[in-house]
């Protein structure tokens, strides 16, 4: 491979070769998910199911604004040669700083999707003042922020603390949890959030190479609108009946 044809691909696929970390997968639980995150210093938001997408009882349950979905989808042929032939049109994404539209962090740790869409909602979905100074998460974003990619991949890396709050939360799991050199790719997870810079709404995957655009604009609504579900559908329409298929919503705690 020549490198040019390299620096063509994503972070992700140049790193996945030779993993320099390998966690133990998260199990898709809200409670997890909300522990992960207090432990990481957000304080006042949790992760609730999305147990509907149609019945209107089912989704008044759901705390309003929704602030971000973590979506969890069966890695079919179907979706992953989508993302594959999307992201072939792309530029690797090299954006930094606090100009960024939102924080997007490239995967470089093996079985840690579930980690990168939790960073990707509380990230970007949250006030800053509601993540404790010198947290775990704070310590993350003042060190990231102002890197690109590739070296905000190295210090979420080595992030003891960040490290330690997943491997508490792998743990809780009720399914027997796989040793973490074990590559687990049935499922994987992605955000979805609304930029607090432009009011889009990207989808934020750390297998791709860069933040990805919706195109669809929210000012006053939140993610359980018509639109932000349609995003959602349209990964379960490539399903073909598969089941699979969870999600996750961030919203403030009463």
């Amino acid at each position: 491979m020549s490198a040019t044809s390299e620096t063509e691909l994503s972070l992700y696929d140049r790193t996945k070769p030779n993993y320099r970390k390998h966690y133990v997968p998260l199990e898709s639980d809200p409670e997890i998910f909300t522990d992960l995150i207090k432990n990481l210093g957000v304080q006042g938001y949790e992760f609730q199911d999305v147990l509907s997408l149609e019945d209107p009882d089912l989704l008044a349950f759901i705390p309003r604004p929704v602030l971000a979905f973590v979506f969890v989808f069966p890695t079919l042929d179907e979706i992953e040669n989508r993302l594959k032939d999307a992201d072939a049109h792309r530029k690797v994404y090299e954006g930094k700083g606090e100009e960024e539209p939102v924080i997007w962090f490239s995967q470089s740790i093996q079985n840690a999707c579930g980690l990168y869409a939790i960073l990707h909602a509380v990230s970007n979905a949250i006030p800053r003042s509601s993540i404790q100074s010198g947290s775990p998460l704070d310590n993350l974003l003042k060190t990231c922020i102002p890197l690109g990619p590739y070296e905000r991949a190295l210090a979420l890396e080595a992030s003891s603390e960040i490290e330690a709050a997943h491997a508490a939360a792998a743990k809780r799991g009720s399914s027997e949890a796989p040793a973490a050199e074990d590559d687990v790719d049935d499922f994987h997870y992605i955000c979805f959030a609304r930029s607090p810079k432009n009011n889009h709404i990207y989808e934020l995957n750390g297998t791709v190479k860069g933040p990805i655009d919706t195109g669809v604009v929210q000012e006053s609504e939140d993610l359980l609108s018509a639109a932000g579900i349609e995003l959602v559908k349209n990964y379960i329409k490539q399903g073909d009946g598969n089941l699979g298929f969870s999600l996750m919503a961030l919203v403030a705690t009463n």
